[in-house]
């Protein structure tokens, strides 16, 4: 949907319907009337460009989507968009690096909102040896695809099914809070690999587990990751709020072992 040709008023109550809201509940929220609402939702008023952004923010909407709502309303957008090399964005990516690095030897990486990898650290070289395809190491390397596809790093991922249920059950979370086309496409392209999704729940041992593992095969030693995802607090520009970091951490210690040797050997 081209947002700059849909009417501001069915934008808010898509997003407003996407976040299970009700008039009332997000009135109150934003401190408006209901009927004032209603009547932008039904293109019988015109929201000014402080009320699109109050009511962006009180549903959640991601930076991009937010300025496609003030140009649906006739407005500028207001968050900067900049490509990853331009110098305003260096202290951003310099601190990025700082987190990646700082996190070694276990592995990390950036991604953008695609789930492109932007950057990563020296323990991640090890996880791209041996991919059978080198087609998925070519720039931008989509780490969702890397993982999934039957000739990338599925193969030795021990507990495929149930690591693959939980990346797609991710994307699927983050397209409900985006609606963003990209992603669902991707969804439908990880959908169709081999492999049968978990059913939450039902995993094994899941009483005991703390976190969905990766269980992978590394030169024939079985290691086991959870991760954590790490995102900029106060972003106002669009591709800074769209970059996250996933952090790689031993679920045990034979795997923090294995990983301390690696790094030894690297040095």
């Amino acid at each position: 949907m081209d947002a700059t040709r849909t009417a501001p008023g069915t934008l808010i109550r898509e997003w407003r319907t996407r976040r299970r809201m009700s008039q009332l509940d997000l009135a109150l929220e934003a401190e408006i009337s209901q009927r004032h609402l209603s009547f932008m939702e039904s293109g019988r008023a015109s929201p000014s460009r402080e009320m699109v952004l109050r009511l962006a923010e009180h549903l959640a909407v991601p930076l991009r989507q937010r300025n496609h709502l003030l140009m649906a309303a006739g407005f500028a957008p207001s968050y900067g968009e900049r490509d990853l090399d331009d110098p305003r964005l260096k202290p951003a990516l310099a601190a990025v690096e700082l987190v990646l690095k700082g996190h070694e030897p276990y592995p990390a990486i950036a991604v953008d909102r695609g789930w492109n990898m932007v950057l990563a650290n020296a323990a991640t070289a090890p996880f791209l040896e041996g991919v059978a395809d080198a087609g998925l190491l070519r720039p931008p390397v989509n780490v969702l695809r890397l993982a999934l596809h039957p000739q990338g790093l599925a193969p030795r991922i021990l507990n495929l099914d149930e690591w693959r249920a939980h990346l797609i059950g991710r994307l699927r979370q983050q397209i409900d809070a985006t609606a963003d086309a990209r992603l669902v496409a991707l969804e439908k392209e990880l959908t169709a690999y081999p492999g049968r999704p978990v059913a939450p729940g039902s995993a094994r041992d899941a009483a005991e587990a703390i976190a969905v593992p990766m269980r992978v095969d590394m030169d024939g030693a079985v290691l086991s990751f959870i991760t954590t995802i790490t995102v900029f607090g106060t972003p106002l520009d669009v591709t800074l709020s769209e970059l996250a970091i996933e952090s790689f951490f031993p679920a045990d210690e034979e795997t923090a072992g294995h990983l301390r040797r690696k790094a030894e050997a690297r040095r």
